[in-house]
Order: structure tokens, then sequence, then C-alpha cells
């Protein structure tokens, strides 16, 4: 399918990450924990504790190994990564691409969860303010302050945000009025631990390293690439005033996220990949909730290939 595709859906309007800002956030940005210079300068250790046990769990699944427990992995990993991640967490409640029940929305978070990448409004808050400053001062995770930073470092040694609603609210104020998404920011660790009782019940800890400990770390490592090595090496389509660019190889790990430099030129699109061999399976989900009835106002870049632009230019 082309970026002309005959699918009526609504056409992308602005890249404005500033419409998803209460008037307290553009008097007072960034966020404080944004930013290197803004971060603590030795590592936190109850994020260090856990990601080295869950990278030692993934090194244990190995020894492990069977056909239904790389099949709980495949699946897992889909839910985690794919539908709550990438169609969830990013398109859906960050940028808002496209619209669906209030039910599923919440289902979808829940996924999202289940990524151990936080809850859902430190997740949507710290990419909104990456988008406002990408590459620039207060960008939470910009390879331009180191390539390990972007990738974990911010993570790492940040301060953790993941319980202070009336800070990232600033920059998420749809999800803090909402108290589904107050609930499961503050524990979304919650869904993640039923699901390991769940699997430990059902397939014992060869089900848990590989559903767990081995998808979460996988996962983990390729949304980060997103940004650390899609603000580095690429092709980049749009003239953006940021770094970001397309990655085949990462777009093939998260399910479409690689197609980055297509992304920040038009950030409100639920389609990323935007030619016909710019494979984007986190689209075709939503496509596809689209077909069923259950996804609308599902939002696609438009641009002439000869001469493309970022939304609002």
């Amino acid at each position: 399918m082309t970026p002309n595709s005959s699918i009526a859906e609504a056409p992308v309007l602005t890249s404005d990450v500033s419409a998803f800002e209460s008037p307290a956030a553009s008097a007072q940005s960034p966020v404080p924990m944004m930013g290197r210079a803004r971060q603590q300068d030795h590592l936190t250790l109850t994020t260090t504790i856990f990601f080295a046990l869950f990278h030692l769990g993934a090194i244990a699944a190995l020894f492990f190994f069977s056909w239904r427990a790389l099949a709980v992995l495949v699946v897992t990993y889909f839910f985690s990564i794919n539908v709550g991640i990438g169609m969830g967490y990013h398109r859906l409640l960050t940028h808002r691409g496209y619209k669906v029940p209030k039910w599923l929305e919440y289902a979808i978070a829940i996924c999202g969860t289940l990524a151990l990448e936080g809850g859902p409004i430190f997740w949507v808050a710290t990419h909104r303010v990456h988008h406002q400053h990408s590459d620039h001062p207060g960008d939470p995770h910009t390879p331009r302050e180191g390539t390990w930073w972007a990738h974990a470092g911010w993570i790492l040694s940040g301060k953790a945000m993941h319980s202070e609603t009336a800070i990232l609210s600033r920059y998420a104020p749809d999800l803090a009025k909402d108290r589904f998404y107050v609930l499961l920011s503050k524990y979304h660790w919650v869904p993640l631990t039923t699901l390991g009782v769940v699997l430990l019940a059902l397939g014992g800890w060869p089900w848990v390293l590989w559903g767990i400990f081995l998808r979460v770390t996988l996962g983990l490592h390729a949304t980060w690439l997103v940004n650390s090595a899609t603000h580095l090496w690429g092709s980049r389509r749009f003239a953006t005033r940021d770094d970001s660019r397309n990655s085949w190889w990462v777009a093939l790990l998260t399910g479409g996220e690689g197609w980055h430099n297509n992304h920040h030129a038009h950030p409100v699109s639920a389609r990323h990949g935007l030619t016909w061999y710019e494979v984007d399976p986190n689209y075709y989900g939503i496509w596809l909730l689209k077909k069923l009835g259950l996804a609308k106002q599902v939002k696609v870049a438009q641009f002439d290939p000869n001469d493309p632009k970022p939304a609002g230019v």
C-alpha cells in the first residue's frame, strides 16, 4: 500500500506536540528530569538491580529452550511490544493517531505495561518531551549526549518518575485526569507480575524465563534502539530539525517504529512506513482494527515523494 492509499482515513493536520501540553508545561518547560544535565550522576540502585536481574534471567533462558517456550516469547512479545508499545503507548496514547473504544484503549495500555517500560503517564510524557526537544537541550535521550546515554543510560542514571503524576501530568494532562491511567501508572508492575505467575503455573520456570525475562530484555533493547540507533544511522527522507533516521532493521525489531525520520516528520500519523517497501506491522494492526470497526479517525501522512516536507511546512 502506498501513501496515496484509497482507504478513507483522516489526513494528518498537525505535528504540534504542544497540543498535548497543559499551560503549566509551556510555562515551565522542560520537565525537571529531562535531559542529561538534569539527571543524577550515579546509577539508580533499584533500576540497575532489576536491569541486571532481567539480563541474567535472559541468559539463563537459553539453557531451558523448548519450542513451546519460544512460542510463549513470540506471543508475549507481540502483545507487549507491537500492541502495547507501538500501537498503544506510542501511536494511540502519545500522538492520538487514531481512536478506539475506551475499553479497548485500556486493554491496549495494559499490554504496554507488560514491556516493563513504565506506566502510561511516564512513557507518554517522556516521549512528548522528546518530540518537543528532539536532539536539543531538554531531550531525555539524545545521542548527542552519548550513544549509551540515549540507549539505556538515561534510564539507569535518571530519577525514577513513574509515580510522579503531578509533575508528569504537565505533559500528559489527558491521561493524568483519567483515574484508570493514574492507577495503572502507579501499579504498572502488577500486570507483568500476574503474567509471570500464570506462566509459572502453566509451563514452569522455562516459560517464565522465556516469556518474562528474555522477552522483556529483548523488548527493552529493541525500544531503546529507536532512541539511539535511529538518531545515528539510516536514511533521511525529510529534512526535520533533529537527527532522526529511517532504519529498516530497527523497524523489523519493533514492528515499524524504526521508520523514525518519517515519524518525526509526521508524528501524528498512525502509519510510519510511508511506501510499499517500508514494512509497518504496527500500522497493519491499526488498519485491521479499522476494518473491524474498532478504530476510527486513523490519521495517515500524505506527502509528495518528489518534494517531501515535514508536517506544517
